[in-house]
């Protein structure tokens, strides 16, 4: 199943399938280690469309909200 970053659960994995947007966001996420075909695990979000903690090869990190509703996750259900 195909949805955002922003809709999956709290420790869900999944596999990133694409990213929408343009250059910029793309090399910004590139470089923080996401990318397609990355594994990715959401840990946490803040309410009211605060950050979202997510953990990518081991490291956690964090992702706007509007930057994470561009990540296109298939997840595992």
């Amino acid at each position: 199943m195909l949805v955002s970053l922003t809709e999956m659960k709290t420790n869900q994995k999944g596999k990133v399938a694409g990213i929408g947007g343009g250059h910029g966001i793309r090399a910004r996420l590139n470089a923080m280690g996401i990318h397609e075909g990355v594994w990715i695990t959401r840990k946490n979000a803040q309410p009211l469309r605060g950050p979202v903690l997510l953990e990518v090869a081991g490291c956690k990190l964090a992702v706007g909200f509007g930057m994470a509703q561009k990540i296109m996750v298939e997840v595992l259900e």
